[in-house]
């Protein structure tokens, strides 16, 4: 009863943050909810008994993932007024784009059936002497290698397309130049400094400070009228 107690209000709020993660205007707001969506991932990982992929859902995702995502998304100076702007002009675009992924997305689930022993499966206890990490690590890179490969470079050419999408030349940029650099490497002079010797030891002066303003003088003119 608490188990499923514990289900249903962890299911409740991860559906609800990743609505929020979707809505929200705010970026910064949406990697928020974002990161409340993996704990409550996490929770329920637990619930199933699958420890060690909450614990990986937890240290991978929100510990590097999605704070990353949120130092990017603080830092990156985007103007999104500008990035809105063609949203009217390319809206018919994705709606035809969505469309396809909803139909899609519906044929898929109209076609899925259980097979005939997964309720039998349910019930079954789980192998002895067979770690999660195990069986997780049997799956992915025994069973299913090619398709986690195919998952890798998905995230890469995702990864390449998001620094190309964030990359922007600034002309006043001053940007390091290594050949420059290298080239005056002749001029610099190297001095051997013994230990504990001061600026003024080496023969190196420090600049003067500069001389503070004096205030101005007020001075007191004396009229016919009296003292002014």
């Amino acid at each position: 009863m608490i188990a499923a107690l514990a289900f249903y209000v962890f299911a409740a709020i991860l559906i609800a943050s990743a609505v929020m993660v979707v809505t929200s205007r705010n970026p910064v707001h949406s990697v928020l909810f974002l990161i409340l969506a993996f704990f409550n991932a996490a929770a329920l990982f637990l619930i199933a008994g699958a420890e060690f992929l909450a614990m990986i859902l937890v240290i991978v995702y929100v510990g590097a993932v999605a704070v990353l995502f949120l130092f990017v998304v603080m830092m990156l100076d985007i103007d999104f007024a500008q990035l809105r702007e063609g949203f009217q002009r390319y809206a018919p675009i994705g709606a035809v784009v969505g469309g396809i992924l909803f139909l899609e997305l519906v044929m898929v689930v109209g076609a899925w059936r259980f097979a005939p022993e997964a309720a039998a499966l349910r019930v079954n206890p789980a192998p002895a002497g067979v770690t999660n990490a195990e069986a997780l690590g049997q799956i992915l890179y025994t069973d299913y290698v090619y398709l986690f490969q195919a998952c890798g470079l998905i995230l890469l050419v995702a990864m390449i397309g998001a620094i190309v999408l964030t990359h922007r030349t600034r002309p006043g940029t001053r940007r390091q130049n290594i050949a420059e650099q290298v080239a005056r490497a002749g001029s610099v002079s190297l001095r051997a400094v013994p230990l504990g010797a001061g600026l003024k030891e080496i023969g190196i002066a420090r600049p003067p400070a500069p001389e503070e303003a004096k205030p101005k003088q007020v001075e007191h003119h004396h009229g016919h009228g009296g003292h002014h």
